[in-house]
């Protein structure tokens, strides 16, 4: 082990991907857990150290490692980070900072309204009440540590290859609609630029909004990127008419406009995407 910073990530997905490029980039050391074997080598092959989702295999690491990012979704047995670090509350070096990605689907259903971060979180669906226990969960352990929290209620990500012009090229897009309905956004980048902010800053332990500027209906988005590229747009499905899974019409069950200047204001945070449509242009030229 190197005298470096050391992060380690509970679950590199898409979002905690690009933070640890961030990370990389500034000569920090970065470790990521896995549950199945297989994606070890995907994990390496990113640069980042692999280490198995087990106390005792995670026994060094957690020695070591400075920042914590949470990157795994709670479950019905709640969140597997803290049932996992359970069985080593009495045996670890204390992290000095803390990051968890939630959801902006705790504030539940407010009309289309917007909320910011002092909005009480009143989830309807049950993925929105499991992040709201871990979210509370998380504050209690880091009392424990004596370590900064910072949690992250991330809108709906998007960014290379996770975006309407991909759903396009590949022939999935489907313009659904319901009136009324908009979605807060975020570019993978910015998630990246403001996790790595916070994490460098002397904010003390909070909460903080990731979504840009533009809240806008999910069928406009499908027709910006289509008439970028020159393509028919899908037809238009009314909401009630529309084939979709139980997950995907979930989305629609709420509907709230994402409030973000605690981020600008605290963190001094300058969106590289303000809006979908600043994002497309670079969207087009990486999908194509």
């Amino acid at each position: 082990m190197s005298n470096n910073p050391h992060l380690l990530i509970f679950g590199p997905g898409f979002s905690a991907r690009a933070i640890a490029k961030r990370a990389q980039e500034a000569g920090w050391d970065v470790s990521g857990t896995y549950r199945n074997p297989d994606k070890a080598a995907e994990i390496e092959a990113l640069d980042i150290t692999p280490v198995a989702f087990d106390a005792n295999a995670l026994a060094d690491v957690l020695q070591a490692a400075t920042h914590w990012l949470v990157s795994t979704a709670p479950d019905v047995d709640g969140d597997p980070v803290l049932n996992l670090l359970k069985s080593r509350a009495d045996n670890q070096m204390p992290p000095k900072w803390i990051g968890y990605l939630s959801s902006t689907n705790v504030y539940g259903d407010h009309g289309g309204a917007w909320v910011d971060e002092d909005t009480p979180p009143t989830p309807s669906l049950d993925r929105g009440k499991r992040r709201v226990e871990a979210e509370n969960s998380w504050r209690k352990r880091t009392g424990t540590l004596e370590a900064t929290l910072h949690i992250f209620r991330l809108a709906g990500i998007y960014g290379p290859g996770r975006n309407a012009v991909r759903s396009l090229l590949d022939g999935k897009a489907r313009r659904i609609v319901k009136p009324g309905q908009k979605f807060s956004r975020i570019h993978v980048a910015d998630i990246a630029q403001t996790v790595w902010t916070a994490m460098n800053s002397t904010c003390p332990s909070g909460v903080f909004n990731l979504a840009d500027d533009a809240p806008r209906p999910p069928q406009d988005i499908i027709m910006e990127a289509a008439t970028a590229m020159g393509i028919t747009p899908p037809p238009e499905i009314p909401l009630g008419q529309a084939e979709m899974s139980l997950m995907a019409r979930s989305f629609y069950a709420e509907s709230k406009l994402v409030r973000n200047e605690r981020i600008k204001r605290d963190l001094g945070i300058k969106l590289i995407y303000p809006s979908f449509s600043d994002a497309l242009p670079d969207l087009v030229k990486s999908e194509k």
